[in-house]
């Protein structure tokens, strides 16, 4: 059999066996190859083309809540940080690595998973982590004191990069700066006045170092939960102290209160007798500057007719002595005698009432006749 060989144009280049003409449709030593399955290859290609880029389309759009920001990496590095609102990036080249503007608590000395009503407390008890909440006071004494720290993402990039240890780093310090904290003051302080102040040094020592490790985190708040003696007596004793304390502030707030009360009404008080008095002052002011016009006005009249003025003096004097006088004393001859005005003027007043009815009678008795 004569055959000959040449080359094909499909897409792998190979050799292929031609047979003689007028054999070509006859099945026998080959066969010309369809275009069918060619065009089904091309179809599936391009459908699987179409659903790759419309998968990476819809992967390239991202939105963000008001509570949510991303820190973007490009090739596993951090590159940008979005905020909320729609955003866009490279498919399959870039990640987005949410991360919550929330903020976020820790508890340490207890754990937040139980609930404390199902739970009386104690060594035993799986709310307390006694390794954490157990301390030692400036006056050597233990004390349990939980503590809850909450914080918050302030730089996205620094803490993916610190995502896994971030969490650990701050507790450790919390621990650290808790304790040294402690360590200062006596148990009565940690138990009952001191944990305001308290919670204030552990703040701010806790945010300068959280700040200086550099792993994107703030501190927000910082709060004694609890704090107790490790005994029941000693507890008892203490939660005593802090009800008498707190009834002093409450007998020390009603006695401000009634000062406030009371001094508003003693204030007003004041300000009358002080208002009576300058009252007072004036009124004897122009008194006397009357009696200086009047002696001035009688002294320039005595000037005039200095006989004349001093009887009248004498007599005004009289006029107004006389009428309070019960006894005049009489020594003009050198002897002393004695002169009651009041039996004289009890006769007198006898007298006139005798007249006076002898003259009513006397007006009967003519309107009888």
């Amino acid at each position: 059999m004569n055959s000959h060989f040449q080359f094909s144009g499909f897409s792998r280049k190979r050799w292929r066996e031609v047979p003689p003409e007028g054999q070509e449709g006859q099945e026998g030593n080959g066969r010309r190859p369809s275009g069918g399955g060619k065009k089904a290859l091309k179809g599936t290609g391009a459908v699987l083309l179409l659903l790759f880029l419309g998968f990476s389309a819809v992967n390239s759009f991202y939105t963000l809540n008001e509570n949510t920001m991303a820190v973007v990496t490009t090739f596993g590095i951090p590159k940008a940080v979005s905020e909320a609102g729609p955003h866009f990036k490279l498919p399959y080249i870039q990640q987005v690595h949410k991360i919550s503007k929330n903020i976020v608590g820790m508890a340490i000395g207890y754990n937040p998973e139980y609930d404390s009503a199902d739970y009386a407390g104690g060594e035993d008890s799986p709310i307390s982590v006694k390794s954490e909440s157990e301390m030692i006071t400036k006056d050597f004494n233990f004390v349990d004191v939980d503590f809850y720290i909450e914080y918050q993402v302030v730089d996205p990039i620094r803490y993916y990069v610190n995502r896994d240890t971030a969490t650990e780093i701050l507790k450790n310090l919390a621990q650290s700066y808790i304790r040294d904290t402690v360590g200062v003051y006596n148990v009565d302080d940690v138990i009952t006045t001191g944990k305001a102040e308290i919670q204030a040094k552990v703040k701010e020592q806790l945010s300068n170092r959280v700040m200086a490790e550099d792993i994107g985190i703030g501190i927000y708040n910082v709060t004694i939960q609890d704090a107790q003696p490790p005994t029941d007596e000693v507890n008892n004793a203490f939660k005593a102290v802090e009800d008498a304390k707190q009834g002093m502030d409450t007998a020390v707030n009603e006695a401000k209160k009634y000062q406030s009360e009371q001094i508003p009404t003693a204030n007003a008080r004041a300000d009358k007798v002080k208002q009576d008095a300058k009252a007072y002052k004036q009124q004897r002011i122009s008194e006397a500057e009357g009696q200086v016009a009047r002696f001035n006005e009688m002294y320039a009249e005595y000037q005039k007719y200095p006989l004349i003025t001093k009887k009248r003096m004498f007599y005004e004097t009289m006029e107004e002595l006389l009428p309070e006088l019960k006894v005049i004393i009489d020594s003009g001859d050198g002897t002393q005698k004695l002169l009651p005005l009041e039996p004289f003027s009890m006769s007198v007043t006898q007298s006139g009432s005798a007249a006076q009815g002898n003259g009513e009678t006397s007006q009967s008795g003519g309107a009888g006749q």
